[in-house]
């Protein structure tokens, strides 16, 4: 167990700061006292004074972004990314756009000298069982979608820059994180939305089972790495439950929630899209003291909550 951590930084940058994770990890970062930047493309409709803090920039520009990013952050959170799977199969181009942004972070962490945490995926695991798998379970054939290649791609370019230039850096490898700020037609919030409207709720692929992990229990993971970036790093670890769950039983909270059983329509699993995938935290909670707290069905009551109350 590591008992000694290393000082906090005292000014973060934080790529993504727009999306879902990158906002409640904006606001941790406030609450911890810690200087926090924001750059995203897009402005941060949740919270003004974090969207005061943001810098638009196009990421994928590198020239442009090293131009304007400031001189003074001394930690980089690289989460920004095109994140809905299923988007990336429709559209591989969006995955070369994730490892041009990849680059402009390394880029900016080489230029100033400066550690990296990269935000990867679970889905680097591929499609294989529902045994839980460790940070060392990861081959190339297992590739299943360009979403995959440009995690695994990103994964490669930092231990490249920390082989060839000595960047310090430390991945975590996020399950399927779900909670508040999520505006994209991921399954949870979707299934609200149509739970909402008593729609009936579509499963692609009978007993699907993933690793689902509440953005406070995320964002937490993320603390706990920078907490402890001195002596956890050059390592990736997982961010995830531990524990699989259906997305049959996601729609049947979700249908809970709003008091009503679920009306479910099972198709067959689209093509890319992982079938089973649970992660194993051994590795995050010995050295990152990492814990999971909250359990999918107070999550999903959480969640429901959160979207009803902001009308999303």
């Amino acid at each position: 167990m590591i008992t000694n951590q290393m000082s906090m930084p005292k000014h973060v940058l934080v790529t993504g700061s727009s999306g879902m994770i990158g906002t409640r990890l904006m606001e941790r970062l406030r609450d911890a006292g810690i200087v926090a930047t924001g750059v995203d493309i897009k402005p941060n409709r949740w919270d003004a004074e974090i969207g005061g803090r943001t810098i638009r920039l196009d990421l994928r520009d590198t020239a442009a972004s090293l131009a304007q990013l400031p001189t003074d952050a001394d930690m980089v959170i690289h989460l920004a990314a095109h994140a809905r799977v299923f988007d990336l199969i429709q559209r591989p181009e969006l995955a070369r756009e994730n490892v041009e942004t990849t680059f402009t972070a390394l880029e900016y962490a080489r230029a100033r000298k400066i550690p990296i945490l990269f935000a990867s995926s679970r889905e680097v695991y591929g499609d294989t069982s529902e045994a839980a798998h460790r940070e060392d379970d990861v081959h190339l054939e297992r590739s299943e979608n360009p979403y995959t290649a440009s995690k695994m791609s990103g994964e490669a370019f930092v231990w490249a820059y920390r082989r060839c230039y000595g960047v310090p850096s430390l991945t975590l490898r996020f399950a399927n994180a779900y909670g508040m700020y999520d505006l994209h037609d991921r399954v949870i919030p979707l299934f609200i939305r149509r739970s909402r409207e008593g729609k009936e709720l579509v499963v692609y692929g009978k007993g699907k089972t993933l690793d689902f992990i509440h953005i406070d229990d995320a964002v937490s993971g993320i603390m706990r790495a920078v907490e402890r970036f001195d002596v956890a790093k050059d390592n990736v670890y997982n961010i995830a439950s531990g524990v699989g769950t259906t997305v049959l039983q996601i729609a049947e909270l979700v249908s809970k929630a709003f008091g009503r059983s679920a009306s479910v329509h099972i198709e067959e699993n689209r093509t890319g899209e992982v079938m089973a995938c649970v992660a194993d935290t051994a590795l995050a909670r010995e050295r990152l003291g990492f814990e999971p707290t909250i359990g999918i069905e107070e999550g999903i009551a959480r969640t429901v909550d959160w979207y009803r109350s902001h009308d999303v």
